[in-house]
């Protein structure tokens, strides 16, 4: 079995709790599809927590603390420019293994069958692909050509089943649970520290043989909020989302 994670934004109560979930089921193989940090108030700490993973992908927000933020809007890019400064603030030996960290990270990893992205297939670190994307036919086609079977992704904070014959099918549509067959798939793993599918709650993955499961972990996102409300450089917005997983 292995655990498929993603999109953690820096909030350390969400991914303690995921860590702390895996961990009951007895799962020690973790894959976190990249953006560690970004939004939230513990970046440090999240990178810490996440030097267990077997592997690790570059986002886009760990890229842009790395380099410069493109595309971002005023609020993400505040939040890059914090993040930066809390992390040439740490300790010497924690501070460079946390940069060489974030430096070494892949944006693709390729098994047989298997692809892992942060974004897309077409463009691992940046390309989202929406549900409604299924109405875009040329854009998926795209996609999917650059898939071999089975592809596992992030990126939009939104868990579900890309099928290709242009279907989108959330978690609670197939009882959280979808087999892997012969077609080709993508699969969002959705967000462990800022849920965007109107459920509060972390989201993950567990590959089970050929049974992919989506999770669902409670974690006090009331004391990540007030961290964020408490950091002056963090928009409040970014603690209220978390309330309402938006």
């Amino acid at each position: 079995m292995r655990a498929i994670i993603s999109d953690i934004h820096a909030n350390l109560e969400a991914l303690e709790a995921v860590l702390a979930d895996i961990s009951r089921q007895g799962i020690t193989e973790i894959y976190c599809l990249g953006d560690i940090i970004g939004y939230g108030p513990n970046p440090c700490e999240c990178i810490d927590k996440v030097y267990q993973c077997k592997l690790t992908l570059l986002g886009n927000h760990d890229q842009a603390a790395l380099f410069d933020p493109e595309g971002f809007n005023a609020s993400a890019e505040r939040a890059v420019f914090w993040t930066r400064r809390q992390l040439e603030s740490g300790s010497g030996a924690a501070a460079d293994r946390r940069w060489e960290y974030l430096g070494e990270l892949p944006r693709v990893h390729r098994e047989p069958k298997f692809l892992f992205v942060h974004g897309s297939a077409r463009n691992p670190l940046n390309e989202y692909v929406f549900p409604e994307d299924i109405y875009n036919q040329r854009k998926m086609e795209r996609i999917f050509s650059l898939v071999e079977q089975y592809c596992f992704q992030g990126h939009t904070h939104i868990p579900g089943v890309f099928t290709e014959d242009l279907n989108f099918l959330a978690p609670e549509e197939i009882d959280f649970k979808y087999e892997l067959g012969e077609k080709k798939v993508l699969i969002n793993v959705g967000s462990v520290g800022q849920p965007r599918n109107g459920d509060p709650r972390s989201s993950y993955v567990v590959v089970d043989g050929n049974t992919v499961y989506f999770k669902r972990v409670d974690y006090d996102f009331g004391k990540t909020a007030q961290k964020i409300y408490d950091i002056p450089d963090l928009d409040n917005f970014l603690g209220d989302r978390l309330k309402d997983g938006r």
